[in-house]
């Protein structure tokens, strides 16, 4: 009692001292590393159990032995170690006395901050904008309308820069060519305009030949020909054309689906893609125009596909972690130019061929690999309405889906599987974009909003209301620089950090 301090300080002092001591013997365990394809990396290593992302990441990034250290995200049987190794295990109840393998996957070196406010309020269509889309580089922008213009924006300046005529019905469908050079658009009328985005005028003669209005525009990939020569268009009426751009005139029609092709995608091995109302979703060689196999599974319309590999051949050459303040096209000569969408084509295909996932107005989605198999890999339920759109990320690792149920739902794109849902928007999501870093998500929405989602911490990140009615489009720029959006106000809007 002499030393007059409170007992309760001491046992205090005994109980910081004790917890210290347990520190010490934290349980440790040995972990592996290996990459997503499976490959070891180094051999087993003896962490403690509360080791850290960032841990990890300087232990990993010392194995890799790279000039450059990169960010990684580590996985433990597909889920994410976010606050420490040893919550994630909590969760799965895996043996600790075996070896636990960690997959790392390298994460884009560059960070696209979310937008924030809306810098430019652009008026000049006169009716709903239908479409809006930035091209390969974020150089340019384009929209299509209701007024039956496209109207591209002048970006430096954010005003508007020419306004293309030619179209007698609504603009339904825009399509950049993946050099940035062209542009096409598709009426209701069933028409095909092309369009030279720096200086507003047609380019060739008009794409005449489907019978009801055209649904989709998809271009040739950039690393299979770096002319941007053909182009494909999905109709009403049942067909999808593949037009040479240089002639003008229809290369190949492709018959078979018995009611409206709704969506069309050009793979980058070669293959071609569409869905349609009759359920179906049809595989085509694109050089001759072959069936090569029919996917059944939806119970109702198709309504939007996308492939793994949508961003890089969107992106072509262009490199979005190579982006100056100032979009450039890209230069080179036409092989340079190939030789490098062909390398950044490659890297993001990774070893297995493309994946393809099919949205559908029978509220699920499917999952296909359509180079080896018919059948689908996976069946994704829990959306409670149609499926609008779905997009696979940049990386390719998770699938966003958009529907009438007012809800964005998150998956795995290797799997499947479903991760999250993001709630927030009040009425029907109608679209939505990826940022380039596959870290943040914008949509768009009925209720006149678009919101900004961190697709890692799976929260609303941004809440962008400026729209005086619904939001019909929305596109993220590949640089990551602007979000435009578009929709029933006809007016079209840019969002800046």
């Amino acid at each position: 009692e002499g030393s007059g301090r409170p007992a309760g300080l001491a046992e205090g002092e005994v109980r910081i001292h004790k917890t210290s001591m347990m520190k010490e013997d934290v349980e440790r365990l040995l972990i592996q590393f290996q990459d997503e394809a499976g490959t070891i990396l180094g051999s087993p290593f003896d962490v403690p159990i509360d080791i850290t992302p960032e841990k990890l990441q300087l232990v990993c990034n010392a194995l890799l032995d790279k000039e450059e250290p990169v960010p990684l995200a580590f996985y433990v049987q597909d889920s994410e170690i976010v606050a420490s190794l040893e919550k994630t295990l909590a969760g799965q109840g895996l043996e600790t006395e075996k070896v636990v393998e960690i997959v790392y996957q390298p994460q884009a070196v560059f960070k696209v901050r979310a937008v924030t406010r809306c810098t430019s309020s652009l008026e000049g269509h006169s009716e709903a904008v239908i479409s809006v889309a930035f091209s390969p580089t974020g150089k340019y922008l384009a929209s299509g309308s209701g007024d039956t213009t496209v109207r591209f924006w002048d970006l430096s300046t954010e005003t508007p820069h020419f306004t293309a005529k030619g179209h007698r019905h609504w603009v339904l469908s825009i399509a950049w060519s993946p050099d940035g050079k062209k542009l096409a658009s598709g009426c209701k009328n069933g028409q095909v305009f092309l369009w030279d985005p720096a200086t507003g005028t047609q380019i060739g003669r008009v794409l005449v030949g489907h019978s009801k209005w055209i649904t989709c525009l998809c271009w040739e990939p950039l690393h299979l020909n770096p002319e941007c020569r053909y182009l494909a268009s999905s109709s009403k009426d049942g067909s999808v054309r593949i037009w040479d751009t240089v002639v003008g005139r229809c290369d190949k029609i492709l018959t078979g689906h018995t009611h409206s092709v709704t969506c069309i995608k050009w793979g980058g091995d070669g293959l071609l893609f569409s869905s349609s109302q009759d359920r179906t979703i049809k595989v085509w060689r694109a050089k001759d125009g072959v069936l090569c196999r029919t996917l059944q599974g939806h119970g109702h319309w198709v309504n939007t596909m996308a492939l793994s590999t949508d961003y890089v051949l969107r992106t072509g050459a262009f490199e979005p972690a190579e982006a100056s303040v100032n979009p450039q096209d890209v230069s080179g000569s036409l092989a340079e130019i190939k030789q490098k969408a062909l390398q950044r084509y490659n890297q993001v295909r990774g070893q297995g061929p493309e994946r393809l996932v099919s949205g559908s107005d029978d509220f699920t989605l499917f999952l296909w690999v359509p180079a080896e198999d018919k059948k689908a890999l996976q069946r994704m339920t829990g959306h409670q309405a149609l499926i609008n759109q779905v997009l696979f990320s940049p990386d390719t690792r998770v699938i966003a889906s958009a529907s009438f149920d007012k809800s964005v739902k998150l998956w795995d794109g290797r799997t499947g599987k479903f991760l999250t849902s993001l709630r927030g928007h009040v009425s029907a999501v109608y679209q939505i974009a990826w940022s380039a870093d596959s870290r943040l998500l914008v949509s768009g929405s009925s209720d006149s909003t678009l919101k900004v989602w961190d697709t890692k911490t799976q929260k609303l990140a941004v809440d962008l209301p400026g729209h005086a009615d619904e939001v019909y489009a929305v596109d993220w720029s590949p640089d990551g620089q602007r979000v435009a959006s578009g929709g029933k106000d006809k007016c079209l809007r840019i969002w800046r950090r």
